[in-house]
């Protein structure tokens, strides 16, 4: 079984419109909503692939109990989320179907107490005692400790689980002194965590900071990995337009459902990559577009790094 954290949990609406203009009403052509938040795009991707997934997290209120409806009917996934008082949030997402690119609202998290907090981490320590490796995804709501992903970092360790680490911020920086096994970050959050903008050497001192590899988004230039067995570049054969949001999710699924295959670093972001470019021609999130993950996957182009 893979377990997938999502502390931060949202219902995912997108709305698709013909173009977007500012100041003006809009006629939505078509609204689809999913369970979302990282963690649960991660597992619904995992469970495509045929992984045994469970998923953790909060989720409460209204929102909450259309987000555990929603991933009942996710195949593959099993439920195993912690309630909380708080509402669970919404982010909606609105696609300019004439452009292709997306506009995004993410709304705050619900404030989660300090019992809510200890029933999650007991759960926690459940779940991952049975875990063949572990995703920690996205950000932390408001109320949970800042050092949340390296105490979860931490008991995944002692149960001998291999944990992904995909957050940002002050979380990301205690989080990859837990020492995980990967961080993913995009170059936004690499350059926050090191102060440096070169990916390379951004990548490489991430490293050095803990994590045993460091696998950095460049957005459609693909991943750049740097791990004990060395460094590479992983680029898909061309760009692709449709809808990002959930690309850097399915890398995570991509990266985390190889390692739990046994697969060595070149087929891991091969796998990644392809499936990051098969969630932009995806309608939403947590989701890939089948032929074309076929399609790039047997072109990616994955080059070593001195």
């Amino acid at each position: 079984m893979i377990l997938t954290v999502t502390l931060n949990t949202a219902l995912d609406v997108t709305y698709r419109v013909p173009r977007l203009h500012p100041h003006t009403s809009h006629r939505v052509t078509g609204v689809t909503e999913r369970p979302g938040g990282k963690g649960l795009n991660v597992a619904r991707v995992l469970a495509a692939l045929g992984h045994e997934v469970t998923a953790t997290g909060f989720a409460g209120g209204r929102t909450g109990a259309v987000v555990r409806e929603l991933l009942a009917d996710c195949p593959g996934v099993s439920d195993a989320l912690v309630p909380s008082a708080g509402t669970t949030r919404r982010t909606l997402a609105v696609v300019d179907e004439g452009s292709g690119d997306t506009t995004q609202f993410n709304e705050p998290g619900p404030l989660i107490a300090s019992a809510e907090w200890s029933a999650f981490l007991a759960r926690y320590e459940e779940l991952v005692a049975d875990a063949r490796a572990v995703a920690l995804c996205g950000s932390l709501p408001p109320g949970v400790p800042v050092g949340a992903y390296a105490v979860l970092v931490r008991a995944a360790r002692a149960a001998g689980a291999p944990v992904l680490l995909d957050t940002s911020g002050e979380a990301l920086r205690r989080g990859v002194a837990a020492r995980p096994e990967m961080i993913k970050p995009n170059s936004a959050e690499l350059a926050e965590l090191t102060g440096s903008r070169e990916p390379l050497p951004a990548t490489r001192d991430a490293r050095r900071r803990g994590a045993h590899a460091v696998v950095t988004s460049l957005g459609p230039d693909g991943l750049l990995a740097a791990t004990a067995q060395g460094t590479w570049q992983a680029a898909p054969p061309c760009a692709l337009s449709g809808n990002p949001t959930g690309a850097g999710d399915s890398a995570v699924a991509g990266l985390l459902s190889a390692l739990a295959e046994g697969l060595d670093w070149p087929a891991r972001l091969v796998r990644a990559v392809a499936l990051s470019a098969a969630t932009v021609h995806a309608p939403a999130a947590g989701e890939f577009d089948p032929r074309t993950y076929e399609e790039v996957r047997g072109s990616v182009k994955v080059t070593p790094v001195d």
